[in-house]
């Protein structure tokens, strides 16, 4: 008997042990318990939608109206607008503090770095408010501006961080191949440090597309201003919970729909390390050597 068939199991099993009969119950019942309590907070819910009547036609009447319909259309492509505004923005200001922080430059890095503290410190909203009541900015431009202070800022961190961690070798590699600084960042550094940091990216993006609905506190008529125009409507019987249960989905969607990209590319970018193929030229014969 191989030392294999000896010892496999004892290896494969040594960081999780294979439940036995009495685990397995155990499992069992905390799954079946678990998905009762579920269903019980599911009924409970909807018991209490029905109890204040929350699904009369009178409430979801508003959203088969074409002015309606169109409404919200308006409003979601107003989101989506702010949201590809800032999220560009914010790559390229993040990109840019994150040069600065790594700047052998000492004032540079310096005022750099303050540049990030202070907007990652600085809540979104009050930033927000800032630049639309004190700078009188309009709300588009004044909700764009904030939001890529505070997720540029925040993504600065993240750039900084991913160029960082690449090992040290490759820069030296670089250097002594008599490459200059700004073509070990774009050619070595930054092509390694994207595969480490495009999940935190995406994800980053993510908060700034939830924190477009900030947009209806400063009058932009974005996806949430559309709502508060339907629920606080007297002539539909104040729908508030059916707006809540028509916008909740869209934005849930929208959220999971870039959290799923970035674990696409994220697993396209692990499975398919590639190097580019370069055409070498066939040989030809040469001078034959004397004697050869």
């Amino acid at each position: 008997m191989t030392a294999h068939a000896l010892y496999g199991d004892t290896q494969s099993t040594a960081l999780y042990d294979i439940p036995g009969p009495q685990a397995r119950r155990r499992h069992a019942l905390y799954g079946i318990g678990s998905t009762v309590l579920i269903l019980a907070l599911v009924g409970w819910l909807l018991y209490l939608l029905f109890d204040t009547d929350q699904f009369t036609a009178a409430k979801w009447s508003p959203f088969t109206y074409k002015g309606i319909q169109e409404l919200l259309l308006r409003g979601l492509g107003n989101t989506l607008k702010a949201f590809a505004y800032a999220s560009v923005l914010s790559l390229v200001l993040g990109a840019v503090l994150a040069t600065g922080r790594l700047s052998v430059h000492r004032p540079l890095r310096w005022l750099s770095t303050l540049c990030v503290e202070f907007f990652r410190a600085m809540p979104v909203l009050v930033m927000i408010f800032f630049i639309f009541v004190a700078l009188k900015v309009q709300p588009l431009p004044a909700l764009v501006a904030g939001l890529t202070l505070y997720n540029g800022s925040v993504l600065a961190e993240v750039f900084r961080t991913g160029v960082n961690a690449v090992d040290k070798g490759q820069r030296e590699a670089a250097y002594a191949l008599g490459m200059r600084k700004t073509q070990v960042m774009t050619h070595v550094l930054a092509p390694q440090a994207v595969r480490a940091m495009l999940p935190t990216i995406i994800s980053q993006l993510v908060v700034a597309l939830k924190d477009t609905s900030l947009g209806f506190l400063i009058t932009y008529e974005e996806f949430l201003h559309a709502g508060k125009l339907i629920a606080s409507n007297l002539d539909y019987d104040l729908p508030f919970i059916p707006v809540v249960m028509i916008i909740s989905p869209v934005y849930i969607g929208m959220c999971m729909l870039l959290s799923w990209f970035a674990t696409w590319v994220a697993r396209r970018e692990r499975g398919n390390v590639k190097t580019s193929a370069v055409e070498v030229a066939g040989t030809d014969p040469g001078t034959v050597l004397p004697g050869r």
